[in-house]
């Protein structure tokens, strides 16, 4: 039975075929907005970029409602909260997703609005979820 975001992942799947997907949705992401280039001053990111790779793909089985990504999902909310080693105040998530929705058209060859509008709907979710738990 197909899951409602598969062609989410369909889509994230021609992004990574990209090699540069993930290192292109960073530089949107980090010049999206003035305190968001200042949150990975410290950052590992051959590390961060492997973690976003599985995060997003995780993310996307959540919005489904796949109770295998609960666990996973629920570490990277409270990492993110207030309390978390690397919280996010909710106001910015809306670039993280204007970033990766950019890098989805840009590189998704088969992306169209309404595949974006899909996107959005599905992180979305995501993203709802995180600004509970902060």
């Amino acid at each position: 039975m197909p899951n409602e975001y598969d062609d989410l992942q369909q889509s994230y799947g021609r992004c990574l075929r990209e090699k540069n997907f993930i290192e292109r949705f960073y530089e949107i992401f980090l010049d999206s907005h003035q305190e968001i280039r200042p949150m990975f001053a410290e950052t590992d990111f051959q590390k961060q970029r492997m973690a976003l790779r599985r995060g997003i793909s995780a993310a996307i089985a959540h919005a489904s409602g796949s109770s295998l990504s609960r666990s996973t999902m629920g570490q990277m909310a409270h990492a993110h909260s207030r309390k978390g080693h690397a919280p996010v105040r909710p106001d910015l998530y809306p670039c993280w997703l204007d970033s990766l929705v950019k890098a989805v058209e840009e590189t998704d060859p088969e992306a169209t609005p309404e595949l974006i509008a899909r996107w959005r709907k599905g992180m979305k979710v995501v993203i709802d979820d995180f600004v509970r738990h902060y």
